[in-house]
C-alpha cells in the first residue's frame, strides 16, 4: 500500500470507527506504524483528523436529526442518549476531551449537537482527546515494535 493510499484509509477508517461503524481505527494504526508504512506523525494526523471528522458528522446528526432520534438509523439509541444526557450536562463541555471512549464517546458527540454546543469548542475538545489516544496507541506501537 502506498504511502498516500495508507494515509486515504487510515482517515476513513477513523471517520468510519466515529460515526456508523464499529470500527477499530487503532489496529490499522498499530497496522502502519509497525509496518514502517509512511510517516508515523502523517498516520496520526490522518487517524486524528478522520475520527474527529467523523465525530463533527455525530454532531450534526444531533444538531439537525434529533428528531429522528427514534430510528434505527440514528448513530445513538435513544436509551445511550438518555443515560449520557445527565452526564453531558453535569460535566459540560470537558467531557467532550473523552470523545475517544467506545460507545459513549459517541453519544456524548450526539448530545453535544442536540444541546447546540457550538462547533469551534466542540471541535478542539474532541480533537485534543481524539489526538490523546491516538498518541497512545502509538507510542505503545512503537515502543512494543
Amino acid at each position: 500500500m502506498g504511502d498516500v493510499a495508507a494515509y486515504a484509509g487510515m482517515f476513513w477508517s477513523a471517520f468510519l470507527a466515529a460515526t456508523v461503524l464499529p470500527g477499530a481505527s487503532e489496529v490499522l494504526l498499530i497496522a502502519l506504524l509497525i509496518g514502517d508504512t509512511g510517516d508515523p506523525w502523517i498516520v496520526i494526523a490522518a487517524a486524528t483528523l478522520g475520527n474527529t471528522l467523523g465525530s463533527v458528522a455525530n454532531w450534526a446528526c444531533g444538531r439537525f436529526l434529533a428528531h429522528y432520534r427514534d430510528r434505527r438509523w440514528f448513530p445513538v439509541p435513544a436509551t445511550q442518549i438518555d443515560r449520557f444526557s445527565g452526564f453531558f450536562r453535569r460535566y459540560g463541555l470537558w467531557t467532550l476531551l473523552l470523545a475517544w471512549a467506545p460507545i459513549a464517546g459517541d453519544a456524548l458527540t450526539v448530545i453535544a449537537g442536540m444541546l447546540r454546543v457550538h462547533l469551534v469548542p466542540f471541535t478542539i475538545l474532541v480533537g485534543i482527546g481524539k489526538l490523546g489516544r491516538y498518541l497512545v496507541v502509538a507510542g505503545g506501537a512503537l515502543a512494543w515494535n
